[in-house]
This record gives structure tokens, C-alpha cells and sequence, in this order.
């Protein structure tokens, strides 16, 4: 930017709560200042979403006038200032929002596992939540489609379809159906739904016939050009534009808020900064992350209600996001049980306890979503569960997050539908770098071990990898800054936002019972650890935060660190609140008759008596939770 940013305000408008955070430059680093709340404003009696803006900027003032400086102001009569002028005002103020819903979308395509998949991926990549997808394969009779459309009132639909050339006839004749529908926008009843059409440009002039008198239709470049190659960008980028334009300029508030979100770039006017979806921020500090470090990633944000997975693989840094819409930890917490099953929960209780009893606990959490546990064996149920719901979001996510298949030829449809479009997934644990977890159950959890363990058990990391979990939240509005400064989202998402829990260290292979998995040789800064561990076990070594350890790490028993069966990992760990965790527990496929495929798995003892031993001394030896908890 022409001019250096030296104060930032950001928000993150939810569903229920709105946040604030002041990010200044200190020494030459951009560093978070404070963070204040409030109750979100979209709905009556207030109907105006700046109210709760302002109420949470005015707890950020007050906390900066608590640290010392009491004549730090950054609100002149009722408005939020830029840019800075001495001690009044930001030099730029960022948003994003997830309230009312946050972005809900339909997406169709001709052959569901392609086009119509690639559509969910560039609706997903852009911060929606994706209904339903509409394919001329899905099995449903036209007035079914119709139905559907109009009963669950989209804020947009994404239609796509066809390679560039190719036949038009199911394109058409998917635009037909949403013709026929009528669909009215769930917001702002006076306008036209937005119809953002990005298929086969042979098929825009029966697009256009069918669709532009009824909606308003906004045509891009095609997101499957070829069968081999998606073209995500361009409906990314419409996408945001039409969720300002449609979606936030028809909620209470959002028009108003819309002119206050901008920068000082030098110039003399301000620069107007959009106002993101939260996951479409989230998912853009990741990549911003991954791009500039070089590295793979998988971010979870596990809510309430859905539980968002991010992930960037490969070298050419391809980014995936997917909604698991049934997968949360108070409303949708009966999902849980259902989707994974009574046993898979009481796998990872440490105790006896009637399944009814467990039972009554899921249904008073999801009617009275708002309580937190109250006794130890209630924290630790809720965390049984947070870890089905974060296992059964990544095996969604590794489904979703694959190559792309299928050759160009001209055929009939019934040729395609036989083809395989989806190949195998990009996710490559082995070779995942950092693994960060957010949302409440994460990131509130009362001691930083129990997020670490809940990440583990949960995603089953594979070789050396690096954890941590967000701090307060603030993925959101880190990534709508990294839209106008990198470098500020950056060094705050790592001195600020992420905190560190340490390495991983988890040899892939079968279990073998009695045998060594491992040989390590550690430098600790205070000693040398030096042991040969056997299968089944979970090794805490200390090493705080900003500390390195050499390390010569050799897998036995066919086991495998990333460089081969049985061959040696010399490397250096980086150390945090937690530590290193060496987890010598196995990794080995295994079909999983709930997700009916075959998956990955560690290993747990099958006798119940034996089970709850075992997990009582991982839990122990990772000080997960108090001993006297666990006797």
C-alpha cells in the first residue's frame, strides 16, 4: 500500500456475537492491541447491524484506555474515524460476516461428481454454505427439483455444466427447471435472485432465454473448461460480489456498514475494503499462510452448529474447504450420534458410564446450546464427541479435496455419467506440515493438552506435524486484512492468533503388540531423551514455545516417518505449550461400517476393561487431565 498502515480495526459480525480487534504497529511489528464483543444487532428491536459494531468498538476503547492510554480514541460521533489523525481513529477498518445465516447457496451442474462438484467447490471456496446440488444425474424428477428450489430459498445459485463446446442440451435443461421454479432471494423480497451461470459457453444464449427475464443472471467464465483443469476464480470472485451487492445490502445495517469499511492507502479518497464471509476469510489467511511459508495446511473450525475443515496441499497450493452442515457441538450435536454411532463416542471415554446417561447429556447440549460442562466427566464426554465430529469433517474433507479426472470427448450424457471424475484425495497427511484447530471446544479448552490430544485422535496426523489452535478467534479478520496487507495479517496470525501447542511425532504402520516402534534421541535444552518406545504408547516431552530439539527419530517394525519403512528422520521439532508428543499408537487402514469405506485408523484395545486402561494412561501421560480424575 502507498501509505504503511500504523493502527488497523477489525470485525467479525456472527450470527450471535460481534467482535472487535485493534491491531497497532509496534516497533516496526503489527501486533493485537485488545479485543472486545458484543451481541450481534441484525435482529429486533435493533434491525440495524452497526449498532452491535459499535457497541464492541467501544469495549476496545475502554480496554486501550485501561492499558494506559487514555487518549486513544477511535469513534467520533458515532462513526468509526480514518484515518488516523493523531490520537483519534484507524488507519483502516475491515469486516466480515457470518450473520443471518451467512451465505447460502445451490449449485448445479450436468454430471454431479464433476461440474456439479467443481460447482460446490467454488461456492465453498468463496464462504457459503452450500444447500444442495442440483445435477441432471441426481435422480430426482423435475418437479422435485422445482420443489426443492423454492422450498429452500437460496441466496444465490451457482450453474454450471458442460466443457466449453461440448453439448448444451442438459445445461438447458437444467436452466429450465430453475426457470420454472420462480425463485424468490430469501432476502430482500423486491429484487431478483441472482443466477450466476458458469458452464459451457455454447449454452449462454438458452441460459440467457431461459433465465434473464426472471433473475438477475450474471455470466463467467466456465469452472470446468475441461474435464482436467477447473477454473474456480472467476465464480469465486462474482460470487463475493453479488453476496455484497444482494446478500449483505438486503440485511438491516449492512448498506451503512458497507461505507465505513476502508483504508488509507495514501491517495485522497479512501479505498473501499468488501466485506468477506467469515469462511471465505478464514480460508484466505490460510492460503495466505501457506503461500508465503511454503507450506500444507489443515485448519478445522468446529461451532455449534457446522464444522468448517480448510485445508492447502501440494506444490501448487490447492485449496480446499468443506461444510459439514450436520457436524457441531450444541445444535447439531444429535447429528454427531447419529451420523457416527453410540460405540464410536464411548471409544474415547475413559470411564464406565450408562449409555443412557450419555444419551441425555447430547440432548440436553443441543436444547440448551449455550451451557458449558459443568463437571469433569461432562468435559470430558464433550470432548468424546468434538472428536467423532472433527474424524467424520475430515474423512468429508478428504472425499471432497481430490484430483480431477475424466477425458474430453464428444458422447452422449449417458457416457458421462459412467465415467469417474473424482480421483484420489490431495490430503496427504505424511506430508502435512501444520495442523490448526479453532472454535470453542478448541480453543477454550481448559488446558491446551486436551485441544492437542482432541486434534490428534481426531485427524490421526501422520509423520511430524505441527499443532496449534487459534487464540481468540481471530482467523476471520486476519484474513479479510491479508486483502490489503499481508505482512499484518501475517505477523499477528503468528505472534497473536495462533498459539503453538508443539510437534507431533506418529509413525505410520500396523500396530504390533509387544514390539519397539521407535527409537528416538531427542536434545532437550535441559537433557537428552533417549529411549526405544514399544507400539501403544504416548511420550510429553517439555519443550516450550520458540524452542528447538535435534532429533534422530528411527521407525522399527515396518513403521514409516515420511522418508521410508524403518528409515531414519534426522530433523528438529519445534517445541510450545504442550510440547513434543510422540504417539506410537499406529496408523492402519481399516473398512469403517459407518462411513462404509475403508479409512484410517489407530489402534484401540476391542475388550471395554482394557480400552478405558489404555486411554487412562495416554491421558496420563499427556496430562490431558487432572490425575485424581483419571483414578
Amino acid at each position: 500500500m502507498a501509505t504503511e498502515l500504523r493502527s488497523i480495526l477489525a470485525t467479525d459480525c456472527g450470527s450471535t456475537t460481534t467482535k472487535a480487534i485493534l491491531i497497532e504497529k509496534i516497533n516496526g511489528v503489527y501486533r493485537l492491541i485488545v479485543r472486545g464483543e458484543a451481541p450481534t444487532t441484525v435482529e429486533a428491536p435493533f434491525d440495524d447491524v452497526t449498532k452491535g459494531v459499535l457497541n464492541a468498538v467501544e469495549e476496545v476503547e475502554d480496554l486501550v484506555h485501561l492499558k494506559g492510554n487514555k487518549d486513544r480514541k477511535i469513534l467520533q460521533n458515532g462513526r468509526i474515524v480514518v484515518p488516523q489523525k493523531g490520537n483519534l481513529g484507524v488507519d483502516a477498518y475491515v469486516s466480515t460476516s457470518s450473520a443471518g445465516g451467512g451465505l447460502q447457496m445451490m449449485v448445479a451442474g450436468v454430471v454431479k461428481s464433476m461440474t456439479g462438484e467443481s460447482a460446490e467447490r467454488a461456492a465453498l471456496g468463496a464462504g457459503a454454505i452450500v444447500m444442495d446440488v442440483l445435477a441432471s444425474n441426481d435422480k430426482r424428477l423435475p418437479h422435485q427439483r422445482i420443489e426443492r428450489i423454492r422450498h429452500l430459498r437460496p441466496d444465490m445459485i451457482l450453474l454450471s455444466g458442460g466443457i466449453d463446446g461440448g453439448t448444451t442440451k442438459h445445461v438447458a435443461e437444467l436452466a429450465e427447471i430453475i426457470s420454472a421454479a420462480d425463485p424468490k432471494p430469501r432476502l430482500g423480497s423486491g429484487y431478483k435472485l441472482p443466477i450466476i451461470f458458469a458452464g459451457n459457453v455454447e449454452a449462454r444464449d438458452l441460459v440467457k432465454e431461459n433465465l434473464s427475464r426472471k433473475t438477475n443472471l450474471i455470466i463467467t467464465d466456465n469452472i470446468r473448461p475441461v474435464l482436467e483443469r477447473e477454473n474456480l476464480g472467476p465464480a469465486r470472485d462474482k460470487i463475493h460480489d453479488l453476496f455484497m451487492e444482494h446478500v449483505m445490502a438486503q440485511a438491516p445495517g449492512y448498506k451503512k456498514l458497507m461505507t465505513w469499511t476502508v483504508a488509507n492507502t495514501g491517495k485522497s479518497e479512501m479505498e473501499q475494503v468488501p466485506i468477506m464471509p467469515t469462511p471465505g476469510a478464514v480460508g484466505n489467511i490460510m492460503k495466505t499462510i501457506a503461500k508465503l511459508e511454503n507450506i500444507e495446511v489443515v485448519g478445522v473450525d468446529i461451532g455449534g452448529a457446522t464444522t468448517d475443515i480448510f485445508s492447502v496441499f501440494t506444490d501448487k497450493q490447492i485449496f480446499n474447504r468443506t461444510v459439514s452442515a450436520n457436524l457441531g457441538m450444541s445444535y447439531s450435536i444429535s447429528n454427531v450420534l447419529a451420523s457416527t454411532g453410540i460405540n464410536n463416542i464411548m471409544r474415547w471415554v475413559p470411564f464406565d458410564i450408562p449409555e443412557k446417561h450419555l444419551r441425555n447429556m447430547i440432548k440436553n447440549k443441543m436444547i440448551r446450546p449455550t451451557t458449558i460442562p459443568f463437571l469433569m466427566e461432562e468435559l470430558i464426554l464433550e470432548q468424546a464427541i468434538a472428536k467423532e465430529a472433527l474424524r467424520l469433517a475430515f474423512e468429508q474433507h478428504k472425499e471432497f479435496a481430490v484430483t480431477l479426472k475424466g477425458t474430453q470427448k464428444e458422447s452422449e450424457i449417458a457416457d458421462a455419467f459412467a465415467q469417474t471424475a473424482s480421483g484420489q484425495t490431495i490430503v496427504n497427511m505424511m506430508s502435512l506440515d501444520i495442523l490448526v484447530g479453532s472454535g470453542g471446544v478448541l480453543s477454550h479448552a481448559p488446558r491446551r493438552n486436551q485441544a492437542a490430544m482432541m486434534l490428534i485422535d481426531g485427524f490421526l496426523p501422520e509423520g511430524i506435524t505441527k499443532l496449534a489452535v487459534d487464540s481468540i478467534f481471530m482467523m476471520p479478520q486476519l484474513g479479510v486484512l491479508s486483502t490489503i496487507s499481508e505482512k499484518a495479517a501475517t505477523e499477528v496470525f503468528n505472534k497473536d492468533c495462533l498459539i503453538h501447542l508443539g510437534t507431533c511425532v506418529a509413525p505410520k504402520g500396523k500396530y504390533k503388540e509387544g514390539k519397539i516402534a521407535l527409537h528416538a534421541k531427542i536434545e532437550l535444552p535441559d537433557r537428552v531423551y533417549e529411549e526405544d518406545i514399544k507400539f501403544g504408547e504416548m511420550v510429553l516431552l517439555k519443550l516450550g514455545v520458540g524452542q528447538k530439539a535435534k532429533a534422530k527419530l528411527k521407525p522399527l517394525s515396518g513403521l514409516d516417518l515420511g522418508a521410508g519403512r524403518n528409515t531414519e528422520v534426522n530433523t528438529e521439532l519445534s517445541g510450545g505449550v504442550v510440547g513434543i508428543i510422540i504417539d506410537t499408537r499406529g496408523r492402519e487402514p481399516y473398512y469403517d461400517e459407518v462411513l462404509k469405506k475403508e479409512t484410517m485408523r489407530l489402534y484401540l484395545p476391542t475388550d471395554r476393561s482394557e480400552r478405558i486402561k489404555a486411554l487412562r494412561k495416554w491421558m496420563r501421560a499427556l496430562e490431558v487431565y487432572p490425575k485424581n480424575k483419571l483414578d
